[in-house]
């Protein structure tokens, strides 16, 4: 599963950005609707998060620049090898790490007061390798922090069984790009997707075609592993209530 998950995003790392009209917007948008999220639920506008899942640093770089101490791991070398570019670029300190969320071995420290996985980074994971990394997300919060990820809504994609993303289409003439997906379903809980990205210079075009397999992570059952790992406090944020473009879960972790 690991050489599977860094087999897609390596080859991507390079490339991630283009799935955005503006990489930069985004970064600045998504942090903007994640610090208050944060900071309300945990009082204090100074937090250590963990990103367990942090690609090429589109949350990472976002919550740093708001001042948080960020920490940001990623199973993908390349990933985090470009994350750690961009933070040089923007003059952030965030500590990188090469890190298995299912285990999190390299991480040190364990008092966050976040830990992330976002951007549908779990649904890439066994039912096995889920009820570890959310043991492991856990062992790094310190008393009443929080959790928080984001996945896609898989309880309406289960019955809706899309076979494509349409197209997005960005930039100007000779120097546009076109961004789609083709999902081909492999059984009724899980599917290949094919992300192609193709990009115009001048009058010739070249086409990047990237490939992952994800299944459907239902809600109860991210529910129930948290709750089997001892969260509480389990509330789900729609799009249309938190802004963000994804549902988002947040839990809390109290000891007993």
């Amino acid at each position: 599963m690991a050489e599977r998950i860094v087999s897609f995003y390596d080859p991507l790392a390079d490339h991630y950005h283009l799935i955005f009209d503006d990489w930069n917007k985004t970064i600045e948008r998504q942090a903007g609707i994640l610090n208050p999220l944060l900071v309300a639920r945990l009082q204090s506008s100074s937090l250590k998060i963990l990103d367990c899942a942090c690609g090429i640093g589109t949350q990472a770089l976002g919550l740093a620049g708001l001042g948080h101490r960020v920490v940001a791991s990623d199973l993908s070398p390349a990933a985090v090898n470009r994350a750690r570019s961009e933070a040089e670029k923007r003059s952030l300190k965030i500590a990188f790490h090469v890190s298995n969320m299912a285990a999190l071995t390299e991480i040190a420290e364990s008092d966050f007061d976040v830990v992330a996985a976002l951007d549908n980074a779990l649904p890439h994971l066994t039912v096995d390798q889920l009820n570890r990394a959310v043991v492991a997300m856990r062992s790094k919060l310190k008393a009443d922090g929080l959790f928080i990820a984001s996945i896609r809504d898989y309880d309406a994609l289960i019955l809706q069984r899309p076979t494509m993303q349409e197209p997005a289409f960005y930039g100007v003439e000779g120097n546009r790009r076109i961004v789609h997906q083709v999902w081909d379903w492999t059984s009724n809980t899980s599917y290949i997707l094919h992300l192609y990205i193709t990009v115009q210079s001048g009058q010739s075009w070249t086409t990047h075609h990237f490939i992952s397999e994800y299944r459907c992570l239902l809600r109860e059952e991210l529910i129930l592993a948290l709750q089997s790992a001892g969260f509480q406090e389990i509330q789900w944020l729609g799009p249309a209530e938190s802004g963000f473009y994804q549902p988002l879960v947040v839990a809390r972790w109290r000891e007993n």
